[in-house]
């Protein structure tokens, strides 16, 4: 599902994930969620929609999934 939404562009925000066809980072989307905002908050204050929000989720979700932890 986020393949279609975010998207990885040096001439936007310096190569940042954003919302496709924004210049809404996929960070700022998370912290917001973060801070207490509900979904449906965050889509309205950033212009952008329901499915966008769930979608810079469901990225850091995969990112996450794929990191690797060293135990030293």
């Amino acid at each position: 599902m986020y393949e279609g939404r975010i998207v990885i562009d040096p001439e936007v925000r310096h190569g940042k994930p954003v919302i496709r066809n924004t210049r809404v980072p996929v960070d700022i989307v998370l912290g917001s969620l973060a801070g207490g905002m509900k979904i449906e908050e965050v889509a309205e204050e950033y212009g952008i929609k329901k499915e966008d929000v769930l979608a810079a989720i469901e990225y850091a979700a995969k990112i996450i999934a794929r990191e690797e932890i060293k135990i030293l």
